[in-house]
């Protein structure tokens, strides 16, 4: 496995996303499947694991201590704060963002008992909430560096405005957010923006959430819990648009002598050698296919036919609907 870099830390070109095992996508996989993805991740030379308060509720943080404390020192370990489970009276818990400074550090606390570990390596703001100054929940995450509790600081789906504001108070090591040939929005100002300050640039959802993986998706049978359900790209009208996309990208895939999810993931490596993308799957096999893009090679000339065929202007739908994209401090093309 390939490396790059993430302040001082040498993780693999491609991470996992472990999110996929305990939420968004459906039922949580069980504890054995779970715990065979994620050390075939490790002994294919996986070296970034990426988790969150919010996935599970914290079950996925309580997972990965369980497979992963033995090999604690074999990996940078990246959770998030800002948006997790909260109770709000009735025991089911609910999706909060909280970015308040006694938010993030209780949440912090949790996350440092759940990932069974004294220190988190990278840690993000899941979202920035708006109703606080980024400045103050940063302000947060720098004394949880200082106390020794976490090693560096991330922002998640912000703008290159809240990024340099928040880089004024301590330097961000990572931004991630959605970047794949169908979420092209970072190129408008926050790659630049990173680059500029130092930033790596963690892409999730890398192959478009399953779109660009093999077989059409069978989107009238997801899980009742699938979040897909609730982006538009995945509603029906959009959703026929999209499929015309698959068979010139199939074949797109064929000639570059690669599978299509190991196309999409490859294109991500060949935008420069600081954005580094957090697959996830529930599948070995697909782990090992993900994994495989590294060693892909893509000339020019396919990049622009590539980048021609799928983007902006030729995916139909938001990637979020009304209220998740309130939520977000992205750019969006105009």
């Amino acid at each position: 496995m390939k490396n790059r870099q993430i302040a001082s830390f040498s993780v693999s070109a491609i991470g996992l996303g472990c999110m996929n095992l305990s939420h968004a996508y459906g039922a949580p996989v069980s504890a054995k499947q779970a715990e065979r993805v994620l050390l075939t991740a490790l002994d294919q030379g996986v070296t970034l694991f990426d988790t969150a308060a919010l996935y599970g509720f914290g079950a996925n943080e309580t997972l990965l201590a369980k497979v992963m404390k033995p090999h604690r020192q074999k990996f940078t370990l990246a959770s998030k704060c800002g948006m997790q489970g909260v109770d709000p009276g009735d025991g089911k818990l609910v999706r909060v963002i909280d970015g308040r400074p006694e938010t993030i550090r209780q949440t912090c606390e949790d996350a440092l008992r759940r990932l069974q570990t004294d220190v988190i390596d990278l840690y993000y703001l899941h979202r920035w909430d708006k109703k606080v100054p980024i400045e103050d929940s940063v302000g947060a995450l720098s004394d949880l560096v200082r106390q020794g509790k976490i090693q560096t600081i991330g922002l998640s789906e912000v703008s290159a405005t809240t990024l340099r504001k928040a880089h004024t108070v301590h330097p961000v090591a990572a931004v991630q957010t959605e970047y794949s040939l169908w979420t092209r929005n970072p190129e408008i100002a926050v790659l630049q923006a990173c680059r500029e300050l130092g930033t790596a640039f963690v892409a999730f959802s890398p192959v478009a959430r399953g779109f660009l993986c093999g077989a059409p998706l069978d989107v009238a049978n997801f899980d009742a819990k699938d979040i897909r359900r609730s982006m538009p790209r995945f509603a029906p009208d959009h959703y026929a648009a999209n499929l015309k996309l698959l068979p010139a990208y199939h074949a797109l895939a064929q000639e570059a002598g690669c599978s299509p999810s190991q196309l999409a993931l490859a294109w991500l490596l060949h935008q420069g050698e600081d954005i580094l993308p957090i697959p996830g799957t529930t599948s070995v096999e697909h782990l090992l296919d993900d994994l495989a893009a590294v060693d892909v090679k893509l000339d020019a000339g396919l990049m622009t036919r590539l980048e021609a065929l799928i983007n902006q202007n030729t995916v139909s739908g938001d990637r979020y609907n009304a209220q998740a994209n309130s939520e977000v401090d992205t750019e969006v093309f105009a």
